[in-house]
């Protein structure tokens, strides 16, 4: 003989998902608000400088300025700012990934002598101010003459001391099994060759992590590039390129919201590329 349970009412069933309800309601209002402003600045790059300000919170512009694009890539020399972040961001990302890899590797897979001390100073510099560190880099720059080029900058950005991106590596590698690298010290291989043949592509989610986050620092890097492009304005990166838009007695908002998005729209590819990559490695460092 079988029984049936009866079903909870539907109006209970409904009190139940209330609360979730809530939730989503409240999570997709948050979601509005915090995408609304990437999507003004998309519309204002399309409108004209006079409808930037009568247009108010209107998203949709009367007509479609597509020559402030132009205008901000051309008359601006956005172009050659493009060019210029793209070397200094990739050959950062390449120094600072093999730097904070190596870095990691070692601590995070041998015992030495003095090793917390090392790991104490590497946290303290935490907590040194940028511009108390900004003086000694210009004057090394300038003894080795490296000032005013993209190599002096690629060197003080890719030289700090990415902490964070240290103890990701030391915390992922920490976790592999040793028998890697026994059997590959028993086939003859050496440090170096372990390294990179082995320990780097297996971490190849911290590595995309590591690579994600420096790749938003450096293109969004403002004061180094500042200052290294000071006295010459073909060495400018995007960041610094859109002082341009900003005159005596005028700014282009218009121009300035059109070099926005042209330099905003890489990073976003980049994470849509690596986001899953960058999920994955932020799990395994707070697992380990």
């Amino acid at each position: 003989m079988s029984t049936s349970v009866p079903s909870a009412p539907r109006g209970r069933r409904l009190a139940q998902r209330a609360p979730w309800w809530g939730v989503v309601l409240l999570l997709a209002v948050l979601a509005v608000i915090w995408v609304y402003p990437f999507v003004w600045m998309v519309s204002a790059s399309l409108k004209s400088s006079l409808e930037v300000f009568t247009a108010g919170l209107r998203i949709v512009p009367d007509e479609f300025a597509w020559e402030n694009y132009s205008r901000a890539w051309t008359d601006a020399n956005f172009g050659r700012y493009m060019v210029n972040t793209v070397i200094l961001t990739v050959s950062t990302v390449v120094i600072v990934v093999v730097r904070c890899a190596l870095a990691g590797y070692v601590l995070g897979r041998f015992r030495f002598r003095g090793q917390r001390i090392v790991v104490g100073v590497l946290v303290a510099t935490l907590f040194v101010p940028t511009g108390y560190t900004i003086i000694p880099i210009v004057k090394l720059s300038m003894e080795l003459g490296l000032l005013n080029s993209l190599t002096g900058m690629v060197l003080a950005l890719s030289g700090a001391a990415n902490v964070s991106a240290i103890l990701i590596y030391a915390g992922y590698f920490r976790q592999l099994p040793k028998e890697l690298e026994e059997a590959a010290t028993v086939d003859g291989a050496g440090f170096l060759r372990v390294f990179f043949q082995i320990m780097l592509p297996l971490s190849m989610p911290v590595t995309a992590t590591v690579a994600l986050l420096t790749f938003l620092a450096t293109w969004n890097a403002f004061f180094l590039p500042l200052v290294f492009s000071f006295s010459d304005p073909d060495l400018r990166t995007l960041s610094v390129g859109m002082q341009a838009f900003v005159g005596e007695n005028a700014t282009d908002w218009s121009g300035m919201a059109a070099a926005g998005v042209i330099s905003i729209l890489p990073i976003v590819a980049l994470f849509l590329f690596l986001q899953r990559y960058f999920v994955e490695g932020i799990a395994g460092a707070v697992k380990s």
